[in-house]
């Protein structure tokens, strides 16, 4: 089964982690490759991308005649995707304790930062469709 894990946060989160000291950035940094090189190892990784800042996204539409019609993010009311891994597990249970290990990633001072990881199954199939 696949599942992605998404970190999100709020433009407040975001503010926060730019202020972080260096030497909290580079815990962060390096828990993320441990743990990334632990999907590895494990067999269960297929795919992690950590995204771009909120205020460089853009919200698009299709217009009436297809053309693309663009909006600025609202940081204030918004919550933002950091960034995600796609996993293929056993179970959704082993899914959420993999996305608890992300969770737990170092912040400020080095303690776990508690950060939310929703946790979704990838519907890749007419199987996983129900079809």
């Amino acid at each position: 089964m696949r599942f992605i894990l998404m970190m999100t946060g709020t433009r407040a989160n975001w503010d926060e982690y730019a202020k972080w000291s260096k030497e909290d950035l580079e815990q962060n940094v390096a828990f993320m490759r441990a743990f990334g090189k632990e999907l590895k190892d494990s067999g269960v990784f297929v795919a992690t991308e950590g995204l771009g800042w909120p205020g460089e996204a853009k919200m698009v539409r299709a217009g009436k005649n297809g053309e693309a019609i663009t909006d600025g993010v609202f940081p204030e009311s918004k919550e933002f995707l950091a960034g995600y891994w796609i996993i293929d597990v056993e179970s959704p249970e082993q899914a959420y304790k993999i996305a608890a290990r992300a969770s737990a990633a170092p912040g400020p001072g080095g303690k776990p930062g508690g950060i939310p990881i929703e946790v979704r199954q990838v519907l890749s199939g007419h199987a996983d469709l129900g079809l």
